[in-house]
């Protein structure tokens, strides 16, 4: 299953990406991380994409689309993966689409966490990192013991430029400018399902599974869509997601305390 995770800064998408790679056993790929990798590397496609950076430019979407088939194309990737932070405009996602078609494969589900402006003017805004190791915390959500101050080297606490709420709001108009014949587009193919994520990290968990449970049942095979396991074996979603009700606890989607990575 070939599935795209789309939100806006501050919806959770990176944090609920993690999750379901975990709990569905598919790699999570990240476009901001792919980049990070091949600029260290120094690979071809890094190299290439470091020469329109360092002119201003935007990189293409072609040396981007190139990058992540680059990626899908590696074994781990042969039952599906999660996509996060590509496609972010029409263009990209046509051009994914036509790239991905001629390997034979297509993107199976687009999974858009949405949460309200107002919500997410706040939890961006509230962010705050330390200046010495780089510990992220949330004056509301996750906030340190002594104000202004780092829980674990006592390093200063500071906002970043881009979470200032003047800038915040122009990033969130600016996504949603982009976005939204983005979400037109998977919805008439029949891919998009919308999530509320206005709630815990773990209910936006459980009604992601629920709705792919509903949605993604074959209609005309009548065989059940699979996961990939573990083991030599593959479960059924309906079979994996009674498993999860069973499994996953009231605090956490994992039975550990995990931080809110807004």
């Amino acid at each position: 299953m070939y599935t795209i995770i789309l939100g806006a800064p501050g919806a959770g998408k990176g944090t609920q990406a993690d999750i379901l790679s975990q709990e569905m056993n598919l790699p999570h790929i990240a476009s901001g991380d792919l980049f990070r990798q091949a600029l260290e590397a120094r690979t071809e496609i890094g190299l290439l994409a470091k020469s329109h950076m360092d002119k201003g430019e935007l990189v293409p979407d072609e040396v981007t689309i190139k990058m992540i088939l680059e990626r899908i194309d590696q074994s781990d990737c042969a039952s599906g993966c999660l996509l996060d932070g590509f496609p972010r405009t029409l263009h990209q996602a046509e051009a994914l689409d036509k790239a991905l078609e001629e390997q034979g494969k297509s993107i199976d589900k687009a999974i858009y966490t949405e949460v309200p402006n107002e919500e997410l003017v706040k939890r961006l805004s509230g962010r705050r990192l330390c200046r010495t190791c780089q510990t992220p915390y949330h004056i509301v959500n996750s906030p340190p013991k002594t104000p202004g101050r780092c829980d674990k080297c006592g390093g200063e606490l500071y906002q970043r430029s881009d979470d200032r709420e003047k800038t915040v709001k122009n990033r969130l108009n600016i996504f949603f400018a982009q976005t939204l014949p983005i979400l037109d587009y998977y919805k008439k193919q029949g891919k998009l399902i919308k999530v509320h994520g206005n709630q815990g990290i773990q209910e936006v968990t459980r009604e992601i599974l629920s709705a792919l449970k509903h949605q993604c049942q074959p209609e005309q095979s009548g065989e059940a869509l699979r996961f990939p396991s573990t083991g030599s074996g593959h479960a059924s979603i309906a079979e994996f997601i009674l498993s999860e009700a069973k499994v996953l606890p009231q605090n956490d989607i994992r039975g550990e305390q995990r931080q809110n990575k807004w």
